[in-house]
């Protein structure tokens, strides 16, 4: 196999892209957003991250995704949770440091709270927890629900700011001042809904969603570099 080919691991017969960095622990575990993969930006940069740190890191593509197999049509947020323990499972030991961009944010705090003994902090960039159930009028909703209804579906049951989101680990989120696919109001939410004693949130002035910017990128590594620190 080509070195510059991911590997694959089978999650109920779905064959899901991965790649695995060996290193030291913690390992770094970045889970992309909605319709992203594991080859963006922010992935790359805390690749490179770990690799000097000589640190691990997972990323991977949910099934319909990148390189993973599938359709993305045929893709629901707990598939793709389903996949990420999977991979937490299966290729990974030890302590992690979870970190998740936009929908990945959303998964993120799933996993954490089904691998709680296993993931030491968490770091939403743009995090988008319930976002099938905000920010939408009646119509786009229930255009939405038509085009994916599946996956629409499976966030409605996977909903987390009802109630109190019971992570106990260290939080940070990253939030760009002029998010329009995700207000900053739902980080305020968030912030106010985890359970965990040590959460913190960073709105960078000027920033959208993506938050790729190579001053938004430096924000999110000073971050995890941090976290890193109070780990060790």
């Amino acid at each position: 196999m080509d070195a510059d080919e991911p590997a694959y691991i089978q999650v109920a017969n779905r064959s899901i892209a991965y790649r695995l960095r060996k290193g030291a622990s913690p390992t770094l575990l970045f889970l992309p957003g909605y319709a992203s993969d594991m080859e963006g930006a922010k992935a790359l940069a805390l690749d490179a991250f770990a690799d000097r740190r000589g640190l691990a890191m997972l990323r991977l593509d949910y099934s319909g995704t990148g390189s993973s197999a599938g359709r993305f049509e045929d893709g629901t947020l707990d598939r793709w949770l389903a996949e990420v323990l999977a991979a937490i499972d299966a290729l990974t030991s030890g302590p992690l440091i979870i970190i998740g961009s936009s929908m990945g944010g959303w998964l993120a705090l799933h996993a954490t709270l089904d691998r709680p003994n296993r993931i030491k902090a968490l770091v939403g960039i743009a995090a988008a927890p319930d976002f099938t159930d905000w920010g939408f009028t009646d119509a786009v909703a229930a255009e939405a629900a038509g085009i994916a209804p599946g996956f629409w579906e499976s966030g409605q049951r996977l909903r987390l700011l009802k109630d109190a989101i019971n992570v106990e680990c260290p939080v940070r989120l990253i939030h760009g001042e002029h998010d329009r696919d995700v207000p900053v109001e739902i980080a305020m939410r968030t912030l106010a809904a985890l359970r965990s004693a040590d959460v913190q949130l960073t709105i960078i002035k000027g920033g959208g969603h993506r938050l790729s910017e190579p001053h938004e990128i430096d924000a999110i590594l000073r971050t995890v570099a941090e976290l890193l620190e109070s780990n060790s």
